[in-house]
Formats: C-alpha cells, structure tokens, sequence
C-alpha cells in the first residue's frame, strides 16, 4: 500500500492510503483525537489504578503508544501494553512524524524510536513504567488469554475499509480479552457497530467525540 504523508488540523501529521482514500488518525486532529479518545476516555477511566494492562488494535504510527508511555511516566502508572499490526511502517517513514515534537518531555523523541524500534514477538521493558509488546498478527487469527486486559484501544481503519473487524465475531474476542469490568474505546460511533456490542453483553456509552466528530463510543464489560 502507498502511504503519504498528510497534515492534520491540530498540525499534527497522518498518513494517507491514496487507493483506499483512508488516513490513520482523523484529520480533524490527528493527536488531539487520540488524546481525546485513547487517554482521556480510555487511561483516565480507571484514575484510581496504578497498574494497567492495555491491548491495542492497530499499532500503527505508534501515537497511542507513545501517549499512553508518557502518561504513564507522568502520572508513576506502570502499564503493560500489547499490540498488534499486521503492516508494520518503516522507520524511514516513521520519522517524518512529528509527535515527539507535540509533547512536553525532551525524551519524546528517543521514546518514540524506541517503541517503534523495539523487537517484535517479544515483551520490552521500555522504562520502569511501561512494557510493550507489538505481534505481527491479524485480529482474525491471533489468539491471547482471556480476561487478561483492563482496556482495549480499538483503533483499526474504519468499517467501509475493514468490515470483518466490525463484525460481532471480530468484536466478540475483544469481549472475551477483557478482564470484568475492562473498556473498549473507539473513535467509531456506528450504529450497527453499537448494536453489535450491545449483543455481546457490553455496556455501551455514546461520548462527545474528538474535534470534528459528534460521538465516539466506550464500550463496558459487566462485571459477573
């Protein structure tokens, strides 16, 4: 796939898939929308506990890597986060993202390379606040502990591009890899895709959505 290199509202950078006509990160805001979504409406819902395990769907660009890492050594969380991606980015083109420079901490820059640069199939301790570990895998085929995770960042392109990763049986992992009383947090807020939720057991809410957006969506698992 052909990938470019696009500027978003907030001035932050996106990559576009030209034959797809899909971006990774809204272009409304590209770092604001992961803020609003990822660490707003996902890490600061359990603001009681100092310990989370995070799955991600989609590492992508590595942004919600890279904030979730930053909160965690700004606010002494220890996280532990999974991801996985199908279609890693080169580095060559990684560092034409200009995230690094859109945080307050002089280590963004090394952080970022790092996360991105770290072995895959494998956990890496980071820092002392934070492990990841990135599989080369597909959500079709990919297979973790159940009840393992406190949140998951669903982050995959969006239905019109990737509708098996919408359907119930794709969602339906995401229930069982979630511990009782773990979130899922999106930026999508499709109808379908709620009620797909909703026929899994989750409890799903309809928050404001990031800039440009009306809602995103945060899905709870009940507790027994």
């Amino acid at each position: 796939m052909d990938r470019k290199i696009i500027v978003t509202q907030d001035n932050s950078k996106t990559l576009l898939i030209s034959e797809l006509n899909e971006t990774y990160h809204s272009t409304n805001g590209a770092f604001n929308e992961a803020i609003h979504v990822f660490i707003n409406a996902g890490i600061q819902f359990f603001h009681k506990k100092k310990k989370l395990k995070i799955f991600e769907m989609g590492f992508g660009t590595g942004l919600n890597a890279l904030l979730s890492s930053n909160y965690a050594l700004k606010n002494e969380l220890q996280i532990n986060y999974t991801s996985i991606e199908k279609y890693p980015l080169d580095m060559e083109l990684v560092q034409e993202l200009n995230y690094p420079q859109l945080i307050d901490n002089e280590q963004a820059e090394s952080l970022f390379t790092l996360l991105h640069s770290s072995p895959w199939e494998k956990e890496n301790e980071i820092n002392t606040h934070f492990t990841l570990t990135k599989l080369k895998e597909d959500l079709t085929s990919f297979n973790l502990n159940k009840n393992s995770f406190d949140i998951v960042f669903y982050d995959a392109f969006g239905p019109r591009v990737q509708p098996a990763l919408w359907t119930k049986e794709s969602l339906n992992k995401m229930y069982d890899l979630l511990m009782p009383g773990g979130i899922l947090v999106t930026y999508c807020a499709q109808g379908q895709f709620k009620r797909n939720l909703k026929s899994l057991g989750f409890k799903v809410e309809n928050l404001p959505g990031p800039p440009g957006k009306r809602e995103m969506t945060r899905a709870i698992k009940p507790n027994p």
